[in-house]
């Protein structure tokens, strides 16, 4: 983004009363946000949401100094900003109406993966909570899959550091400036954080954490990913916040089970139960529902491979793994038929061993072993 194009799109976003969606109309209305400034009071009338307070705001003179000392830090930080025209600007955050204008970025953020998976829950996060978050995205590394998440503590946390114990790229989206951080007791991630992906945020330097800021944030969070896995939470809480809005926005929504009598389970459960959210037991889930693939790998010592496979198959998996030794390659419905399991869950365990590089899909829902 240029210079000038970014001083005054700054500019347009200070203006009181003049928010993403109506900045967005302005912009398409007149052009750029430059000519916003330089449009006739008769023609910025005509525009549906502009009235009178809002054409005497766009006359505050305060609102561009406020835009240079925003301009200011942004330089001397080294902040990355993302317009939401540009082409890396993220392409399903894009698709939402209410989307930031402006993104402010700082790390080594590479959104050419497109898959993009947010991961959110209870700040209280239990051991269950923690074991889950790490195991699905342990399962998910094999696909390189971003991981996206609110940097707060319990599951967020807990999120991106498996992620990046796992060798994947993950994003804390803030809810607040780039000039400080929160928890401050997270400060110690932020090097490799920045070195595994970064931080994104709509705020400006002078925002605090305000707790407002927060549920804002939740958006940008269940925006620009795929999907939504709700880990653990509470009866309420932020995290069923996002979920909601990632319902609103059309986008995938899962929720780990737990026990009726655990109170971190509750929201999780509610979720499942008024079906605003798939069932979430193992990355496979995730596969089955979002339609993805994953690629087969090469065969040095296909005894050997094997040979480690048996070690880590379920008792159902060694018995769909055993049925294919004998038949080149079956379909679904007949693999559960043989195998005696239902249709849906021989899915399922057909997803976890693709996952784990067993069998290999082939056209027509038909499965092989690698």
């Amino acid at each position: 983004m240029l210079q000038n194009d970014l001083y005054y799109t700054l500019a347009l976003l200070q203006v009181e009363g003049i928010g993403d969606i109506l900045a967005k109309k302005l912009i398409q209305n007149c052009g750029s946000a430059e000519a916003v400034f330089k449009s006739k009071t008769t023609t910025l009338a005509k525009i549906e949401g502009i009235g009178k307070t809002i054409l005497k705001n766009l006359q505050d003179s305060t609102i561009f100094q406020k835009t240079e000392k925003e301009m200011l830090f942004i330089e001397n930080e080294n902040i990355s900003v993302w317009y939401y025209l540009d082409g890396f600007y993220p392409e399903k955050l894009k698709q939402c109406f209410d989307a930031p204008v402006l993104l402010f970025t700082s790390g080594n953020i590479n959104l050419n993966n497109s898959k993009i998976i947010s991961i959110v829950g209870t700040r209280q996060v239990t051991t269950y909570g923690s074991e889950m978050t790490r195991k699905i995205i342990e399962e998910l590394a094999p696909l390189q899959p971003i991981i996206v998440s609110g940097f707060a503590y319990g599951v967020d946390i807990v999120a991106h550091q498996a992620a990046m114990e796992f060798g994947l790229q993950t994003i804390g989206v803030l809810a607040h400036g780039l000039n400080q951080i929160y928890p401050k007791n997270h400060k110690k991630h932020m090097v490799k954080m920045e070195e595994n992906g970064g931080f994104i945020t709509e705020f400006w330097s002078n925002s605090k954490p305000d707790r407002e800021n927060f549920v804002k944030r939740n958006r940008i969070v269940a925006g620009m990913s795929e999907a939504t896995l709700v880990i653990e939470s509470a009866e309420k809480g932020g995290s069923l916040i996002t979920a909601q809005i990632a319902n609103d926005y059309n986008r995938d929504v899962f929720a780990v089970p737990g026990r009726t009598t655990d109170k971190y389970s509750q929201g999780c459960n509610n979720l499942i139960k008024t079906q605003r959210a798939h069932t979430l037991t193992c990355a496979a889930d995730i596969l089955y529902m979002l339609n993805w693939e994953i690629k087969a790998k090469h065969k040095t010592n296909q005894k050997a491979i094997q040979k480690q496979l048996f070690v880590t198959l379920s008792d159902e998996e060694q018995k769909i793994y055993n049925y294919l030794q004998t038949h080149n390659s079956e379909s679904i419905d007949t693999i559960a038929l043989e195998c005696a399991l239902p249709v849906f869950k021989t899915s399922s365990i057909l997803l976890n061993m693709e996952l784990k590089g067993v069998i290999r899909p082939l056209p027509g829902k038909i499965f092989e072993l690698i």
